[in-house]
């Protein structure tokens, strides 16, 4: 399965990878040549889900940030999105591989959420409690047809923990805070599993 995400914006949206190859929209052009621009239908919905994956690149992009107090106000918003992606999936995907990766997402972020909030608290560090500019990626990923489901919250996913690994990495190898390198560090190994288990579902999608 390929992404309609994925298609539309591979040339406008440099920070996304993933499978490529041509999009599946059919354009219907009728005998009498009422449809002048055959492409047309082709280009609107190519136009549609641009927000899609602007809302995502944009988002996952601030998570790499390196100041320990910023570092641990994206994990918060991004691990609210993260969540909200993954009940997203349990409510629209049918494909049992996807449902039971965000059941795990749910429970290995939500796990890290507390943690996290636990050591906000000990540093009187006041975590937001809402999304911020990860809410409209969730918007955007909530409208997509449950057809294209499943492309989309995989490819949003792992765009994601691409930038997650890193900005974790960053923090666990240089962080001048001890707990909050000591947290990145017990997170890490949690994320590149993510990550791993995401390339290996996208690959069964092509």
């Amino acid at each position: 399965m390929k992404s309609t995400l994925f298609l539309a914006v591979t040339a406008a949206a440099a920070a996304l990878t993933g499978c490529g190859g041509a999009s599946n929209t059919t354009v219907n052009v009728n005998t009498r040549g009422a449809n002048a621009n055959p492409n047309a239908n082709v280009m609107a919905n190519a136009n549609a889900n641009t927000s899609v994956a602007n809302s995502i690149a944009n988002s996952a992009a601030k998570l790499t940030t390196t100041a320990p107090e910023e570092f641990m106000t994206m994990v918060a918003q991004g691990g609210m999105a993260e969540v909200e992606a993954s009940k997203a999936a349990l409510a629209k995907s049918q494909n049992p591989e996807v449902r039971k990766f965000a059941q795990m997402m749910i429970g290995d972020h939500t796990k890290a959420d507390a943690e996290l909030k636990a050591l906000a608290a000990k540093k009187n560090i006041k975590l937001p409690a809402d999304m911020g500019s990860f809410k409209d990626m969730i918007d955007d990923l909530k409208g997509v047809a449950a057809g294209e489901f499943d492309g989309d919250y995989i490819d949003g996913m792992g765009e994601m923990h691409e930038d997650d690994v890193a900005a974790f990495r960053e923090q666990a190898e240089k962080s001048a805070d001890a707990d909050v390198k000591a947290f990145a560090a017990k997170t890490l190994p949690t994320l590149e599993k993510h990550l791993e288990m995401l390339k290996g579902i996208k690959a069964k999608m092509k």
